[in-house]
């Protein structure tokens, strides 16, 4: 059985000039104990996705079950108890945090809400997870500002942890990060899975820390799923245009092929989306097909699942 599961979700925002899906039409699944990538350029639906998933917006159409129960449509304390399941790392560590709030308070917080019943329990859980993270002893009393971008980002995992979750989303939770540091906080997050047990939804543009750290991917344009597999397969025969030149945009790569088509034009707002197949202005390989039919994401005898009317060859083994 799935920790969580989306079936053919889809989420309507709403604008002066009218409204338009984000994300539509997106069904997938997370185990226990699993990393999913989910990848894609900045304004395809990563971010709407994973706060669709996490009851911050709502769903306009679909199903949402976490640990089997539907919680598409819970809120108020109907919802309290899939916030102890499912937490979430934001993208940006300066804007996420109060700035009026001391770590403690940001800690404690949600346990007092969550029904952990006494002072002392609440901040000896929160010292502990504090230590975990990598953070100063003395964090408690002090404040966000008073913290670097790497330290932030670790309280934002600490809050994340404090409810001992199933799930966490993790929202590009580097890209706002030095390079160097990059490298700890992944570190940080493979440890705390082995650790906790933990499930993770990892949100990024970036397929070299995708490739590392997932063990499923699944990839996105302009609010639908594209391409989904095993990393290692999707990463070595990528079966859709788009993710075979997200793929071959990663500088210094050793996964070079002849042939490459560099990813040209900018993304389509999604207001304004072309008929067919979403793809098919940037496409190299695109036919008169692909400009009057979408295609549905179909899998393969191994699993590995993609959209497209004419998809790329399987890799040759060397």
């Amino acid at each position: 059985m799935s920790l969580l599961s989306l079936e053919n979700v889809s989420t309507t925002y709403r604008s002066p000039t009218g409204a338009f899906r984000a994300i539509e039409d997106v069904s997938l699944t997370i185990a226990q104990g699993e990393t999913v990538g989910l990848v894609g350029e900045s304004g395809c639906g990563k971010s709407t996705l994973g706060k669709t998933l996490m009851r911050l917006v709502p769903t306009s159409q679909g199903q949402i079950r976490l640990d089997d129960e539907d919680i598409t449509h819970a809120s108020g304390r109907a919802l309290l108890p899939a916030r102890r399941k499912l937490q979430m790392i934001f993208q940006d560590p300066f804007a996420s945090l109060n700035p009026r709030h001391s770590i403690r308070r940001i800690l404690t917080g949600p346990l007092k809400v969550h029904g952990v019943k006494g002072r002392a329990e609440r901040e000896r859980i929160a010292q502990e997870i504090v230590l975990e993270v990598g953070l100063p002893a003395d964090s408690l009393d002090r404040f966000p500002h008073e913290f670097s971008g790497g330290q932030r980002q670790r309280i934002g995992i600490a809050r994340a942890l404090i409810l001992q979750p199933q799930l966490i989303v993790c929202d590009e939770p580097v890209s706002a990060l030095d390079l160097s540091i990059q490298a700890q906080i992944i570190n940080l997050l493979v440890r705390l899975k082995r650790e906790f047990g933990l499930s993770y939804l990892f949100i990024s543009h970036d397929l070299s820390v995708v490739r590392y750290f997932a063990d499923r991917v699944l990839v996105m344009y302009l609010g639908r799923i594209v391409e989904s597999g095993p990393t290692q397969e999707v990463w070595d025969s990528p079966r859709h245009p788009y993710t075979r030149a997200l793929i071959d945009a990663v500088p210094d790569a050793s996964h070079s092929r002849e042939g490459a088509a560099p990813l040209s034009g900018d993304l389509p707002g999604v207001q304004n989306l072309p008929g067919g197949c979403r793809f098919h202005p940037r496409c190299p390989f695109a036919t008169d097909l692909c400009r009057s039919v979408e295609p549905l994401i179909q899998p393969d005898a191994t699993g590995h699942a993609f959209a497209c009317h004419h998809p790329l060859a399987v890799a040759e083994e060397a």
